[in-house]
């Protein structure tokens, strides 16, 4: 039978249990964010597009409109609260991550 430790129970209901990797590639999603507003999250986002689709994209941009628009509605009237909810978990996460870092460096990494 496998022990638990509180810390990790703390951790996983505060939504912080997530792999390093995840969490560093949040915490500079967030940071670009705050440093460049939203075109960094657009750039994050176009990285993440294939290059087929890209190409697509470009080739067909009203379509592409209309259906990110259709998408966007039907994502917004079934899942709007939870999409709400998600993303400002993210972002929280990714600057109290910043913000422990920033602590750490000043404090003398006191642990």
């Amino acid at each position: 039978m496998a022990t638990r430790n509180p810390e990790d129970h703390e951790r996983s209901a505060a939504g912080m249990d997530y792999e390093d990797p995840i969490r560093e590639h949040a915490a500079s999603i967030g940071a670009s964010i705050a440093e460049n507003g939203p075109e960094a999250l657009f750039e994050e986002i176009e990285n993440l597009l294939p290059e087929s689709w890209r190409e697509q994209i470009s080739t067909f941009p009203i379509a592409a409109v209309l259906l990110g628009f259709g998408v966007g509605i039907f994502l917004g009237m079934r899942k709007g609260d939870e999409l709400i909810a998600a993303g400002t978990s993210l972002v929280t996460s990714a600057a109290m991550a910043n913000v422990n870092q920033i602590v750490s460096r000043v404090g003398g990494g006191g642990e």
